[in-house]
């Protein structure tokens, strides 16, 4: 799945859609070999009101001892786009109070496909899927070396921001009420580069002749479908002739090729607006329903769809993302896979204001806008509380990579 994200603070962080160094020491290249040949080849949560007490639940487990303080930590190894620094396990926020477990259902699903380095971690993965909290801490602590993503300049901090799957009422044919079509891949999609943009789409005659017949779903909002475009997927809800009702998921197929272009970034510079959270940009089209039509051709990127049935057990998981694996709300998340590789088990900590976490995630997408060494857009689920949450959450981030132990070579003195 790629997508853009979708927090609109600024015109610099763009929503984002599912469409839509050396190492330093010879002795570390080995092991960055292996990380760069990888990255060639390469529900809704709710969230308790900042302060409020959570439920109660039994005390966290003590973290594990730390490596000693003579121990020797490996080197630093160098991605396209990001430094891996080696720290300790007591650098990691939070490490002996996460519950594991909830990241661990996400693991099981990238061991689906894991990448090369990171397979030989999923029979032991498996099996842990029962063992409590303190044996899988302890495991993590044996098998994976943790380490500090830096950018190459040797900054830390980055940005964390938030996506979810919007639910929608639809229709199988259009009427007075629902008359916005979603499409399906166009006829002539490969013939020409980039195909038409969306402005063209709404007036050429030739455009709307290849779209003839792609249509997978009709909605009643032009907003609401910019919105399931700049997310990549979906959840329709659609009444059938009978009154009944089918849940199918429209994921992302392909695009019309066109940059994407932030309408929270067009409104700022507009000066419509001080606010360009999707909230704030709801507000807006609100109260200036005579623009919206410009304001949704000022991105001209299309995304086009697939259609998936969704069985009561696939509706329990998100969409697929760029890893091929369905996404865990709460502990899947979307990185530069210049930066992470997909399938790694990542620690990540953000001191709020929307949302504090310090917790184990999987990197398991991508999107158009998640670019950059300590960048991660995080899955939060389905629906409108986490489309609230999507909409406003753009935050300070650290993140930690936690990889193989065995797939390092012997370290040397630092």
């Amino acid at each position: 799945m790629v997508h853009q994200t979708m927090n609109t603070s600024t015109a610099s962080a763009s929503m984002a859609s599912r469409s839509n160094r050396s190492m330093g020491r010879r002795v570390g290249q080995w092991a960055a070999g292996a990380i760069l040949g990888l990255l060639a080849g390469c529900a809704s949560v709710v969230l308790p009101p900042e302060g409020a007490p959570g439920p109660a639940s039994p005390p966290p487990a003590a973290a594990p001892a730390p490596v000693p303080p003579d121990a020797v930590l490996p080197p630093a190894l160098t991605t396209a786009k990001s430094r891996w620094v080696p720290v300790d396990w007591q650098e990691l926020p939070g490490f002996g109070e996460d519950s594991l477990h909830e990241a661990w259902n996400a693991w099981l699903k990238s061991c689906e496909r894991p990448p090369v380095p990171l397979a030989a971690l999923c029979p032991q993965v498996r099996q842990l899927s029962i063992a409590s909290p303190q044996d899988q801490r302890a495991w993590l602590v044996s098998a994976l070396q943790p380490y500090r993503v830096e950018t190459l300049e040797g900054a830390s901090e980055g940005l964390l921001t938030a996506y979810y799957e919007p639910v929608l009422e639809g229709r199988r044919q259009p009427s007075a009420s629902h008359a916005v079509p979603l499409y399906g891949v166009p006829a002539g999609l490969g013939q020409r580069k980039p195909w038409f943009s969306r402005q063209e789409i709404d007036t050429l005659p030739e455009a709307r002749a290849q779209l003839r017949g792609r249509e997978l779903a009709w909605i009643s909002d032009p907003v609401d479908a910019l919105m399931l475009q700049i997310q990549g997927s979906g959840r329709i809800r659609i009444t059938e002739p009978d009154g009944s009702q089918t849940l199918v998921r429209l994921a992302y197929a392909a695009t019309n090729d066109h940059p994407y272009r932030s309408v929270g970034g067009w409104l700022l510079q507009q000066g419509a607006v001080r606010d360009a959270s999707w909230p704030g940009i709801k507000a807006w089209v609100r109260a200036n329903p005579q623009r919206v039509q410009e304001m949704l051709w000022s991105n001209p990127r299309t995304v086009f769809f697939r259609v998936e049935p969704l069985a009561p057990l696939d509706a329990a998981l998100g969409p697929r993302g760029a890893q091929g694996v369905p996404l865990t709300p709460g502990r899947s998340i979307a990185v530069d896979k210049a930066s992470i590789p997909y399938g790694t088990p990542v620690w990540l900590a953000t001191p709020g204001p929307q949302a504090r976490l310090a917790r184990l995630v999987l990197a398991q997408d991508t999107g158009s806008a998640i670019v950059g060494a300590v960048r991660a857009d995080w899955f939060v689920g389905w629906g409108d509380e986490a489309g609230e949450l999507a909409g406003r959450l753009k935050q300070p981030l650290r993140l930690w990579v936690l990889w193989p132990r065995a797939s390092l070579p012997q370290a040397a003195a630092r």
